[in-house]
């Protein structure tokens, strides 16, 4: 095969780029078909082999080998300057956590406690943060009376057939210690801010005392001991938030599904809420799952591919993923990479805000390689708002958006565009985004290298071995990639990120559904060893 040369991204006549649907050639193994398939991907020569050629049926190895990109590699996301927003309230990046949140709760619409009084109106309802901020002030709940109602719900999810494993680690008498300070500060009308007293959930991959971080491995807490909680952890409870315990995973957040077999019976796959026999999605799969039962107002995630945004998805709330830096990494398993975000999962846009406001801020590193706009939110208080929203450009790849398991979604997703067409006057227009399976390729190298580098000095230390069978098909393909793979990555990541700021020239919003697919069922064969399923990841 000879090698082929891209044009210079300049060059490139994006209106002409066609869209080039590619399913995902990997066979979907459980039980006994993938411990097989794991003993030979990990033989010192069908292995290699065996991941030679699934590459090379997915096109990676003519993208890579036989491809000349002629861009220069973007190790580290690099942001131009860009035009300020309107009707936005930038918040102070070095002030105090509970100043940024005073900040964000004035930039929300008016609050009507008599939407507390409305139960009758739907079986079920979430309650949002100032939910029950009114609630605790109105002394018409506290604290410790939400968490003697949370502790007996864990008691009879830890008895449920199947079981539901919302929480991997779970400390009742330090959930009660915390609710009652929380309990005492508004007794003495001293609350911290709008978050105290709020109840949010961790993901096991982020430091939180008094609990381990295993990253929902069996062995991870024995190497890494937590010394003190994660920034973004810390600035949470600055804030006075409650935090539950550390909630379950997708094992090192290296797959899509939420499938976890680790932990004996009792802590195995988180379900779907709305759906037992499905999954969440993942990586963080028990995050969203307990904020989709209404038990937190809140969790934290992260995300490096769709880790908070799928699961969220698919259990019916809101999670975001922020700009790389904008969120501090250090105190979590993955702060090392140039992917991964630290992002609040919640029921409702408004507590999304609240929670990050209170999280974000780069640090010194970040700010001074990664160059960031100021961090902003918009001003949904004011009447102007809403004339903002009507002024919003929202960019549609029509035939990326169609591709989707059912039309349904699509369908779905369409009626959303129509609505917000109709109801408040944004505008649809059609974009191209060009080389999207280069993308999704420069992607997996990426985080597969940083991740696979991560791990590298426990595998070599005999910790492979008491890995699941999913992660450990998914270390194997990660370790076939070279450093050229990697530098030929970095180098679609600049051409990519030109593309998107072409495209975002002409709008202001790139619409997609978040997920190709539905919440999966569950086989009962991927319970007892998991299961891998790299179509699904890629939908």
């Amino acid at each position: 095969m000879g090698k082929k040369g891209k044009l210079p991204v300049g060059e490139v006549d994006m209106s002409a780029a066609k869209y080039e649907p590619q399913v995902i050639k990997a066979p979907n193994l459980t039980g006994f078909g993938l411990k097989l398939f794991v003993k030979i991907l990990e033989a010192p020569l069908l292995g290699p082999l065996l991941i030679y050629f699934m590459k090379k049926q997915n096109k990676m190895i003519e993208l890579l080998r036989h491809t000349v990109i002629p861009e220069t590699p973007m190790f580290k996301p690099e942001f131009p300057p860009q035009e300020p927003e309107p009707a936005v309230i930038i918040l102070e990046e070095d002030g105090k956590p509970e100043d940024r949140v005073e900040s964000a709760l004035k930039c929300l619409p008016h609050y009507d406690p008599a939407s507390l009084c409305n139960v009758d109106l739907a079986p079920f309802r979430y309650w949002k943060i100032r939910d029950y901020a009114h609630a605790y002030r109105a002394r018409l709940a506290t604290p410790s009376m939400v968490a003697e109602h949370f502790i007996s719900v864990m008691e009879e999810f830890r008895n449920k057939k199947p079981p539901a494993p919302l929480l991997v680690s779970f400390d009742a008498e330090d959930l009660r210690k915390q609710a009652a300070a929380s309990t005492q500060r508004f007794q003495e009308g001293n609350p911290l801010s709008i978050l105290d007293g709020i109840f949010v959930a961790i993901k096991d991959d982020i430091d939180c005392l008094p609990h381990p971080s295993k990253g929902a491995t069996i062995w991870m807490h024995e190497v890494r001991p937590v010394e003190k909680d994660a920034v973004s952890v810390s600035r949470l409870r600055r804030c006075g938030v409650i935090f539950v315990g550390k909630a379950n995973m997708h094992e090192l957040g290296l797959g899509t599904t939420g499938n976890n077999p680790n932990y004996g019976k009792f802590c195995r796959t988180t379900r779907n809420p709305h759906a037992p026999e499905r999954y969440t999605g993942g990586s963080s799969s028990g995050p969203a799952a307990i904020v989709a039962s209404g038990l937190c107002s809140a969790a934290l995630g992260t995300d490096g591919g769709g880790s908070v945004r799928i699961p969220s998805s698919l259990c019916g709330v809101v999670g975001l993923k922020t700009t790389h830096g904008r969120t501090p990494m250090i105190g979590s398993l993955c702060d090392s990479g140039t992917v991964e975000i630290i992002g609040p999962i919640a029921s409702t846009v408004e507590d999304v805000m609240l929670v990050y406001a209170a999280i974000l801020g780069s640090s010194p590193a970040d700010r001074l390689c990664l160059k960031p706009a100021p961090p902003c939110l918009p001003n949904l208080s004011s009447s102007g708002s809403l004339n903002v929203t009507g002024t919003l450009r929202l960019g549609k790849y029509t035939q990326w958006f169609n591709d989707v398991f059912s039309t349904d979604i699509s369908d779905k997703c369409e009626d959303v565009l129509n609505m917000l067409s109709k109801n408040h006057g944004c505008k649809v227009a059609e974009i191209i985004i060009p080389e999207l399976n280069e993308m999704r390729d420069a992607h997996v190298i990426s985080i597969g290298s940083e991740s696979l580098s991560s791990l590298n000095p426990d595998c070599y230390d005999g910790k492979l071995s008491k890995l699941t069978l999913d992660t450990r098909t998914n270390l194997a393909l990660f370790r076939s990639f070279t450093a050229s793979d990697y530098v030929a990555a970095q180098c679609l990541r600049r051409r990519l990120m030109y593309y998107h700021m072409e495209i975002f020239k002409n709008v202001d919003v790139i619409v997609t559904p978040t997920t190709g697919m539905t919440a999966p069922i569950i086989p009962s064969s991927a319970l007892k060893f998991g299961e891998s399923n790299l179509q699904v990841s890629e939908l």
